[in-house]
């Protein structure tokens, strides 16, 4: 298998030290600003060209670039990608210096950055700027992650990308530092704030408790992914933020027009959530990839991602409905099933089933998922039975788009579920995944938080499909609203977030509503909110990018999607969108060159390494440390029948800490042989 390196690169293959790393972390309500200063500084005695390739959340947008070299600052422009990398080229042949930060074309949350011509002996700061929304968890804390230098990720064969050697070193020789602070203010108090990693305590600013701060423990490397939990009182309630244009762009314009953030947290009648469907077919793809014998996360070498996604899968396994279907995939380099078609959920199909999950392992080499999928939508979905594909990987595949594509294309029958496992999952591909198959995106970084999220999945996909979603305004004489992206899958108490440009004025009226329409269940439902049209204060031009980058995705989705004059079309409104709103795109770059100041810059190609990471291990398959115990909750699950009872046996009572009589003789009188039954 090939796998790609990534890091921080030298013309002469010797990394360049990466002094620290510096981010300050702006959270309001459940939007993220985050502004990162990478410091680096060239050892060699000559002038050198240095290429990063880092990750960055899949659906975040990047909105500024600059870079500090010495006592000279640059801001980057964005400009069409052919146009920013010939300038690009042109000024290190004049000796200039050069700096160039493009999105990968197969996945959004790669980026890769060129440092030209940094003269030996000097630093480099290169600043970093993107927003993004938080994702609303299980327990309704709001997910933020902070990804580390990124992994290498499976390129199956025949596709193109640069490769080389895995390498590992110890924690202690990891060469940077990470400075990390978080400001947080809401309309809410905020509860508290958990993460992966050590925080200093929590301070609040105010007595209300709706500004804080906290900040990363000192010590920490930045060996893995930060994942940092925020929890409101409240929170769910249904917002609306109207944000100001920009001066100087044209009115009319996206960037020049006032946009509207909505975000609604839809309640389905009880009648209709009190009858959860019975039916369904449910169909698991496994990753089996060498890299799922990783661990979970730095803090339990134990515990492996493998042995996290088998505890899932048992969750889900135990938990479906009686008379439901279900099929079980695994995938690496090649793929199996256990079932030759979708069999009936029994006691018998669910034991041998769980006997074939029980033994699996990491040890199917690459991370090939598009042969699988390709599989399983081929298959003939089974009448009255919606299909329901739930997918456990650890993301690190390098043709992310191509798969989003292909959930897409499938998305009119099959709903998919995407399970992102480990502290590395690629968050494009997870929420990708889960966003164009119409489903619900969860990523297991610690087993104490696998049940409610895996509850809450199934819960999810055990609802009716809501359908016919469309949405409506009722805003004053002369102004409308244009959505700038398709609306988004509906669920109950989920968060939905719909982007809207608001054209013309009127200075009569200050107030709107907007009304979702959907079918649940065969039966039309709405929710409406009514808001005021005043700006909001300070906002920035956060909801634009937002906006923009909502926009942005929704076109390239749609360009890869089609051929010839209409494809050159919709890549042609990526990047005159893209470039009027400053937001990253597949089809654009940020381009800096200081003209101040010129070197002699040798031309040779660029040599690709990877800038040592201490939990990096290399991708063998024929890793096998010892599985394991299981914990309790996990013990006791594993016992309960595929109709939901527990037999009162010896090894029930093992788990309950008690022996075999102790539990018959608690056993309620009330409850029969039927409901509670004893061998």
């Amino acid at each position: 298998m090939t796998m790609n390196s990534w890091g921080l690169l030298t013309l002469w293959k010797e990394p360049i030290p990466l002094k620290s790393i510096e981010v300050q972390l702006e959270v309001k309500d459940h939007v993220a600003t985050v502004v990162s200063t990478l410091n680096y500084e060239n050892q060699e005695d000559k002038p050198i060209e240095a290429v990063f390739v880092f990750p960055l959340p899949g659906d975040a947008a990047v909105c500024h670039f600059s870079a500090q070299i010495g006592q000279t600052h640059i801001v980057a422009e964005v400009k069409e990608k052919q146009e920013a990398m010939e300038e690009y080229d042109d000024a290190l042949s004049s000796g200039q210096q050069a700096f160039l930060l493009e999105e990968s074309e197969e996945s959004s949350d790669i980026f890769s950055l060129k440092v030209g011509s940094l003269p030996p002996g000097e630093s480099a700061s290169i600043g970093l700027e993107y927003v993004t929304e938080l994702a609303v968890q299980a327990d309704d804390g709001l997910r933020f992650c902070l990804p580390a230098v990124l992994n290498p990720r499976y390129q199956p064969q025949g596709s193109d990308g640069p490769s080389g050697q895995v390498t590992s070193v110890p924690a202690s020789l990891v060469p940077y530092s990470l400075s990390f602070s978080v400001q947080v203010s809401s309309p809410h108090a905020i509860s508290k704030v958990e993460s992966s990693c050590s925080l200093e305590p929590l301070q609040y600013l105010n007595t209300d408790q709706t500004q804080a701060t906290v900040k990363l423990a000192a010590g920490h490397k930045f060996d893995r992914d930060i994942e940092l939990l925020i929890y409101y009182k409240d929170a769910h309630q249904p917002t609306a933020v109207v944000e100001a244009g920009q001066a100087s762009a044209k009115p009319g314009s996206l960037m020049g027009d006032p946009v509207v953030m909505v975000s609604l947290y839809p309640e389905f009648p009880q009648s209709v959530m009190s009858s959860l469907t019975s039916c369904g077919e449910f169909v698991f793809l496994m990753d089996r990839s060498g890299s799922m014998a990783l661990p979970l996360d730095c803090s339990n070498e134990e515990k492996r991602c493998i042995s996290s996604a088998r505890d899932t899968l048992m969750l889900l396994l135990k938990s479906l409905p009686m008379g439901c279907y279900f099929n079980i995939y695994s995938f690496g380099s090649s793929f199996e099933h256990i079932f030759p078609t979708s069999m009936e959920y029994s006691e018998k199909t669910m034991n041998k089933a769980l006997k074939e999950v029980e033994k699996m392992d990491a040890n199917l080499g690459g991370t090939d998922i598009l042969q699988p999928l390709q599989h399983i939508y081929s298959q003939p979905c089974i009448p009255e039975q919606p299909r329901q594909l739930f997918v456990f990987t650890d993301g690190k595949v390098g043709n992310t788009k191509e798969v989003i594509d292909l959930v897409k294309k499938n998305s009119g029958s099959h709903r998919c579920f995407s399970f992102g496992i480990g502290d590395e999952a690629s968050s494009a591909l997870i929420n990708g995944m889960a966003k164009e198959g119409g489903g619900h995106a969860q990523f297991i970084i610690r087993t104490n938080r696998m049940r409610p999220k895996v509850m809450q999945s199934l819960r999810v996909a055990l609802h009716p499909n809501v359908g016919d979603i469309s949405v409506s305004w009722d805003l004053p004489k002369r102004v409308s609203a244009t959505i700038l992206s398709p609306p988004p899958a509906i669920f109950q108490g989920q968060r939905s977030l719909i982007y809207a440009q608001l054209t013309g004025q009127s200075s009569d009226a200050t107030e709107g509503s907007v009304t979702v329409k959907y079918t649940l269940a065969g039966h039309p439902h709405q929710n409406q909110l009514h808001f005021d049209l005043k700006p909001a204060e300070d906002s920035g031009l956060t909801v634009h990018r937002l906006a923009s980058r909502t926009a942005i995705r929704s076109l390239e989705s749609q360009q890869r999607t089609q051929s010839g004059q209409q494809d050159e079309e919709v890549k042609k409104k990526v990047v005159e969108l893209s470039v009027q709103s400053g937001v990253s795109s597949s089809f654009t770059a940020f381009i800096a060159v200081n003209k101040a100041r010129q070197f002699k810059s040798a031309q040779r190609p660029v040599v690709l390494r990877y800038i040592p990471k201490d939990n990096l291990k290399s991708l063998r398959t024929d890793i096998q440390p010892p599985r394991p115990g299981k914990n309790l909750l996990l013990q006791l699950v594993s016992l309960q029948k595929a109709s939901g009872f527990w037999e009162l046996d010896t090894d029930l009572a093992t788990v309950l800490g008690k022996i075999k009589k102790e539990v018959k003789k608690s056993k309620p009188k009330s409850v029969g042989y039927s409901q509670y039954k004893e061998q």
